[in-house]
């Protein structure tokens, strides 16, 4: 191998994590596209692996891409309205593939257990998690549920 190609090939390694990340954040901005559009939202700001996703009312949404992408919504409702739990299943049919309707009571019964039991609520489904955690007393977050694919291995 002549001397100049070995630079060239340890550069060209170096930024193979780099198209991985890439990679990621396309599939991830692709994602928090197709949810927005599902839920009549509108991409927000990035920051790090999580994108906002922006609606009118007391709900918020993101999208947060690690080793699985997990959607998340919260909101600052003494309860949180249908559409809360609408909205949530139908992005994580996006996310997880399982439809909205087989996701959305077990969103409602995460949320429920875990304001039953004052405590994080998780559930285990076919290869993706449901959770919630409830804060009555907080007048910012009164509840924040995510949904997402739980990882191999």
């Amino acid at each position: 191998m002549p001397s100049s190609t070995v630079p060239r090939l340890l550069a060209a390694l170096a930024c193979l994590p780099l198209l991985g990340a890439a990679a990621r954040a396309d599939t991830c901005d692709d994602l928090a596209r197709q949810i927005a559009g599902a839920i009549g939202g509108k991409v927000g700001k990035r920051a790090g692996p999580s994108i906002d996703i922006r609606l009118a009312g007391p709900i918020k949404f993101d999208v947060t891409c690690r080793a699985e992408p997990i959607v998340q919504a919260t909101s600052a409702e003494p309860a949180p309205s249908a559409t809360f739990f609408r909205d949530l299943s139908v992005a994580s049919e996006i996310l997880v593939g399982e439809a909205a309707s087989t996701v959305e009571p077990i969103i409602a019964n995460a949320y429920r257990t875990s304001l039953s039991e004052r405590r994080k609520s998780f559930i285990q489904q076919n290869g993706w998690s449901a959770s919630c955690y409830t804060d009555p007393g907080s007048t910012t977050m009164r509840t924040l549920c995510s949904v997402g694919r739980i990882p191999p291995g």
